[in-house]
């Protein structure tokens, strides 16, 4: 019997997050959001479960069901705490044919063979620091 009360617990933890959070940034065309465990706890007026609030936004079934990754989670070390905030992207799904990706995703990488050609990124940001550095000694 307590654990058909965990789950409908869990469950509305789920929706709520779903409903509350998901949905209006889905609609507003956002990729991430953010959702703060004692906001929800306090929300759904529940009375000492915190630890159930962060293992149902960390869950399996939350996060597939509704395409998401958890990109950041913070708060203490413990892990279990009103002050902890989740970090969700909301991951492309597809459509048919069409796959609606983050546009950002696609740039991943994009000026890797350029930096290569330069002798890599660091020699690149060494480069311009001294130029920058040489400039305003001509300057003075």
């Amino acid at each position: 019997m307590k654990s058909a009360v965990l789950n409908s617990v869990s469950d509305s933890i789920r929706n709520h997050v779903t409903e509350v959070y998901l949905k209006p940034a889905i609609r507003k065309g956002e990729r991430t959001f953010t959702v703060n465990v004692g906001a929800v706890h306090k929300a759904l007026g529940l009375t000492n479960r915190v630890p159930q609030v962060c293992a149902a936004l960390e869950s399996k079934k939350l996060l597939e069901e509704n395409h998401l990754q958890v990109i950041s989670k913070s708060g203490p070390p413990s892990g279990q705490s009103t002050t902890v905030t989740f970090t969700f992207e909301i991951l492309p799904q597809e459509r048919g044919r069409t796959v609606v990706a983050n546009p950002l995703a696609e740039l991943r990488g994009l000026a890797k063979d350029i930096f290569r050609k330069l002798g890599g990124g660091e020699a690149f940001i060494r480069n311009e620091r001294s130029s920058f550095n040489d400039h305003d000694d001509k300057s003075n």
